[in-house]
């Protein structure tokens, strides 16, 4: 496969990727108004209770604070294409927390429901790109 052949689905899964992580952190935020699952930062850590139902109350909320922190630096850096490959690592291993702290608190369905499956693949095959076309990566490989 060339490299033009491979340009604008990488692309297009950095960004897909990036924009709805992105997306969630905007969802309990409360900027997606009526249509949103969370609205705002309280039901988003009553939710995250729910998941982390394994954890004390403490470190449930501070996963709150520190997906979401993540959630925030994983997809800039995808955005921009600068280390690539350790945000496309990290959104992966987020994801895959978040697809099994799912199933274990809600069932086998609901990570299905919301792709938090195919988003994790999706990064763990981005990750294992051997380079990033149109990225800062790209264009520091190249000076």
């Amino acid at each position: 496969m060339t490299d033009k052949n491979i340009q604008f689905p990488q692309l297009f899964l950095r960004l897909a990727l990036a924009v709805t992580m992105l997306s969630a952190v905007a969802d309990r935020l409360g900027f997606w108004g009526k249509n949103s699952a969370w609205g705002n930062w309280a039901n988003f850590e009553t939710y995250t209770r729910k998941l982390t139902f394994f954890l004390p109350e403490i470190l449930s909320t501070f996963s709150a604070y520190t997906a979401t922190f993540f959630e925030i630096l994983f997809p800039l850096m995808l955005l921009l294409g600068w280390k690539t490959r350790i945000a496309a690592y990290g959104a992966a291993f987020l994801l895959l927390i978040f697809a099994l702290s799912m199933t274990l608190a809600l069932g086998f369905k609901a990570p299905l429901d919301y792709s938090v499956w195919v988003g994790c693949a999706g990064a763990f095959l981005l990750a294992v790109q051997p380079k990033y076309l149109l990225s800062i990566d790209h264009l520091t490989n190249k000076l």
